[in-house]
């Protein structure tokens, strides 16, 4: 069964501002940012493994969210991105950790009728990967590519009758409670990795510690190192967005959302051609290289898989011995606060390479390196079969949704 095919702007609901665009240029910028307040909603907050992500946040003051109420969103609201990572979209959780939330100036925000459509029917809509690249497909190219209000107002979406949409929520829901309780055994074992980490290198109750001493607040033994004397730094690019022979195909290219929500494994990265992949001499990284963002959300890191490459917003590390890795993983998690200093906070957010690679960082002895290695090995290669089975009912999911919203297949 066909079903009536209408634009977005028919579907909002009858209420001012319930479809906008972000702040306009000096409304909101970086110098308004505190550290607590009203959450302002990013593209890292749209990771493509779960409806959304309500941690991360910069804030703004209640007054600056009082003057920019036209741009806020609340509960069941629907927010995507309209420059940065296009093709990104959450939804407000309906019990959220905050009353409300301000879009940030790359964002959009669009509130349903609800006697027509309910929002997670759109959201599951705009998450398939064939709309994903027709909204990239709409974007404007001059300057950064980005789409506007105008076409998402006139983005046209296939709208079944409402009991027929719950159905098809319930439908593919059922695929999403699979990934999230994946999801969340790997955030549990990634804690009883993390947990051995605080005993052996913070506590410092590792095997043996009883017969160590301790020297200005260390072990004799272990040395004081920088970044760089872990493994090879080297920054990402991106190679032109406008060359569309450039992607497409099956080399992973990693950028900062794509690490968000994935303890260990990079599933969600967007895709280049060889001939993309060429334009980056050197840029080519191994599995179980060590990815830091350094500009935007800096802090989060993450270690690939499979070869893959990545953009201009992260430092990897390609660690010179294998036991360094999962000792690195841990400990340039523990860097963020140092970043988000030395990249100026939330004013600024931006570390350069070379002021990455020469942070300081304590090296264990090497038989701790090794026990450590020997220790998180069964269990990083569990996070990693989870996040292969979380592909698995991705791409089922994915191939399920176009047909159930065309009415090939009935609920």
């Amino acid at each position: 069964m066909r079903w009536q095919v209408v634009k977005i702007d028919s579907l909002k609901a009858d209420a001012r501002y319930s479809l906008v665009g972000g702040p306009f240029g000096s409304d909101l910028t970086t110098r308004d940012y505190v550290e607590d307040g009203v959450p302002v909603v990013r593209g890292t907050n749209l990771p493509d493994d779960r409806e959304f992500l309500d941690d991360g946040f910069v804030y703004v003051r209640e007054e600056k969210a009082d003057a920019l109420k036209s741009n806020t969103a609340y509960p069941g609201d629907l927010v995507f991105t309209q420059r940065g990572t296009l093709g990104q979209v959450g939804i407000i959780p309906e019990r959220p950790r905050y009353s409300r939330y301000l879009i940030s100036q790359s964002q959009m925000k669009l509130t349903v009728d609800p006697k027509r459509v309910c929002s997670r029917y759109i959201y599951y809509y705009f998450r398939h990967p064939e709309t994903i690249q027709k909204v990239r497909n709409q974007a404007l190219t001059s300057g950064v590519p980005h789409i506007n209000l105008g076409i998402l107002k006139t983005f046209e979406i296939p709208l079944p009758p409402l009991p027929v949409q719950m159905g098809i929520i319930k439908v593919l829901s059922t695929y999403d409670g699979l990934i999230e309780n994946n999801r969340r055994r790997m955030e549990l074992l990634e804690d009883a990795a993390r947990q051995m980490y605080q005993e052996w290198f913070v506590r410092l109750r590792f095997p043996g510690y009883e017969h160590t001493r301790i020297v200005n607040g260390s072990p004799d033994n272990w040395e004081r190192c920088r970044v760089i004397d872990f493994g090879t730094v080297i920054t990402g690019k991106t190679p032109s967005t406008r060359n569309k022979d450039y992607y497409g195909s099956d080399i992973p290219f990693v950028k900062t959302p794509d690490m968000h929500g994935n303890v260990h494994v990079l599933e969600t990265a967007t895709n280049l051609s060889e001939k993309g992949a060429n334009t980056q001499a050197g840029k080519f990284l191994p599995a179980g290289t060590l990815l830091v963002s350094c500009i935007g959300t800096v802090g989060v890191v993450s270690i690939t898989s499979e070869t893959c490459q990545f953009n201009q917003q992260i430092n990897a590390v390609v660690p010179f011995s294998d036991y360094y890795r999962y000792y690195c993983f841990f400990a340039f998690k523990n860097l963020k606060p140092r970043l988000d200093a030395i990249g100026g906070g939330v004013t600024m957010a931006n570390v350069s390479k070379g002021k990455f690679e020469n942070l300081d960082i304590i090296c264990p002895a090497r038989d701790l390196l090794q026990g450590f290695d020997e220790f998180c090995n069964p269990i990083f290669n569990q996070i990693q079969s989870l996040a292969r089975q979380n592909q698995k009912l991705r791409t089922a999911r994915d191939l399920l949704l176009p047909k159930l919203m065309s009415g090939e297949i009935s609920v």
